[in-house]
């Protein structure tokens, strides 16, 4: 990835609530020579080492984990939005400004394995279930649905763990232009009606 050093990120609590609020990765590897690219929800763990998520077992990133290079990135797109630069005081003076795109995203580097364990995989897709639902102002509960059919779903996903070796944040926020100029970006986006605006607005400074 292409990184600036104003735009790199290294604050690991930034980095984990990209990955808390924005959970659906994009999952790249090598298979056979290929790009191999999937789209799972995964979730941090504590300690911020790991990534833990489940997959369909026909899903190609089995082979992946069952290959000898099991090396993968998992990336987290966070907030984007276009910034048009009629928001710049610096249009005025001079007219030397074009627009551009800000977002932040998260990359973490890991090696991906499979667990098979029954057990682990019910209680992982039961605690997946409990984070997101209150999302919706819903409490549905794994236990809801009848254990067979549980047992009968379950058996068609494996559950995967992606040990993080690096982990990197790009979060492209208007930091290179001037002050008045990144001033005004913020004001712009604070009377913004857009959710993705308002989105991107949290992770700039006042």
């Amino acid at each position: 990835m292409y990184l600036p050093k104003h735009f790199a990120i290294d604050n690991p609590t930034l980095l984990a609530q990209i990955i808390h609020e924005y959970p659906l990765a994009t999952i790249a590897g090598n298979l056979n020579g290929q790009l191999e690219v999937n789209h799972v929800p995964l979730m941090l763990s504590a300690d911020k080492k790991k990534l833990y998520g489940h997959i369909a077992r026909m899903n190609p990133l089995m082979k992946i984990a069952q290959s000898s290079d099991t090396s993968v990135t998992a990336i987290f797109n966070g907030p984007n939005a276009y910034i048009t630069p009629a928001w710049y005081p610096s249009k005025k003076e001079s007219g030397k400004v074009v627009p551009t795109w800000n977002y932040a995203v998260v990359h973490a580097q890991g090696n991906i394995k499979l667990i098979e364990d029954a057990q682990w995989l019910r209680s992982h897709v039961a605690q997946m279930t409990d984070i997101h639902e209150p999302t919706y102002q819903s409490n549905w509960k794994l236990d809801d649905a009848p254990e067979e059919y549980v047992q009968t779903m379950l058996k068609a996903i494996v559950g995967i763990e992606i040990d993080i070796q690096n982990l990197v944040g790009k979060f492209k926020l208007s930091q290179n232009r001037p002050p008045e100029d990144y001033a005004a970006v913020v004001d712009e986006l604070d009377q913004s009606p857009q959710e993705m605006l308002q989105a991107m607005r949290q992770y700039m400074k006042p």
